[in-house]
């Protein structure tokens, strides 16, 4: 099944919490009131707020105020890359792993539709930031993520919903 580490779950919950709160007050965070907010273990967030520093999305500072805010502007922060720097490659199939071997690839049937799957699922994530993240209600989303995830590029069109971006 497709499903989110709790690692990776939790990273864009405290990316999301920075992220409102920069836009907010500006200050920075204490990982002890993210975990207080987010309801997130605070030994597991500390270890992951460490993981983020090092990839490049969380500064630290120190001192009475100190704590952590964003590196960088959250509408340049994908779902995509905070999940790969949390949990490495997302890989659909074994055949798409860098030294993938399938003894099925010779006959397999399902390898193409599978990759294109797998590459909307990949688009997705890199078309989802940090920013599109605060956005809570159906309304404020971008359009794009009211769409069924069926209705992507590449999807079949028996899949495709009423609605959907194919017409």
């Amino acid at each position: 099944m497709l499903r989110l580490t709790k690692k990776a779950d939790y990273s864009l919950i405290a990316l999301k919490h920075f992220a409102a709160r920069q836009k907010h007050t500006g200050e920075a965070v204490s990982a002890k009131e993210v975990a207080d907010d987010c309801g997130i273990p605070l030994p597991v967030l500390s270890k992951l707020l460490q993981k983020l520093g090092k990839s490049g999305f969380l500064v630290s500072e120190y001192g009475t105020n100190g704590g952590y805010r964003l590196a960088r502007d959250p509408r340049r922060i994908s779902a995509l890359e905070v999940i790969r720097a949390i949990d490495g490659p997302i890989v659909l199939a074994s055949c798409f792993t860098e030294h993938a071997y399938c003894g099925h690839s010779t006959r397999c049937t399902v390898k193409r539709p599978l990759k294109r799957i797998h590459e909307g699922i990949l688009r997705l994530l890199d078309s989802v930031s940090i920013e599109d993240m605060l956005h809570d209600s159906e309304e404020e989303r971008p359009e794009f993520l009211q769409t069924p995830l069926v209705a992507l590029q590449g999807a079949p069109k028996s899949l495709a919903t009423e609605g959907s971006l194919r017409k």
